[in-house]
């Protein structure tokens, strides 16, 4: 049952995440500099794009839109585990061993719950930091 769930979380997660570069387009612009050139070059992108821009905000909301994602995933992973941990408990019928295997389950799902939150606040940190250093 382990193994299905960790195969099943890795083809998710291998199906989710290239499909983030493609909900979040970002243009691609040949010249970002202050000539005349750049100038008329962004003069016609701006036909046909609401805003164009040289700043690196693309790789940021890339990063932001694969966090929040991967958050989602892990948050509903975390409650059907502990589901899961709850129903063992409830079925142990109190066997010591059963019982034991329930709590480390909960524990576990607990523990990862609390490092994908505490990853996804680093995540965010750095972002910031990043997004203010430029």
């Amino acid at each position: 049952m382990k193994q299905i769930l960790q195969n099943a979380l890795m083809a998710l997660a291998m199906l989710v995440l290239p499909a983030i570069t493609l909900l979040t387009p970002v243009p691609a612009y040949a010249a970002c500099g202050k000539s005349a050139a750049s100038q008329e070059v962004f003069a016609g992108i701006d036909q046909n794009t609401p805003k164009a821009s040289c700043d690196d905000s693309g790789v940021a909301k890339v990063v932001q839109t694969a966090v929040q994602i991967l958050s989602w995933v892990i948050g509903v992973a975390a409650i059907i585990v502990i589901i899961l941990a709850g129903f063992k408990y409830i079925t142990s019928g109190g066997d010591a061993g059963k019982v034991g295997n329930a709590k480390n389950t909960l524990i576990y799902a607990m523990i990862g719950l609390a490092v994908a939150v505490l990853a996804q606040l680093l995540v965010h940190f750095v972002l910031f930091q990043a997004n203010k250093a430029t």
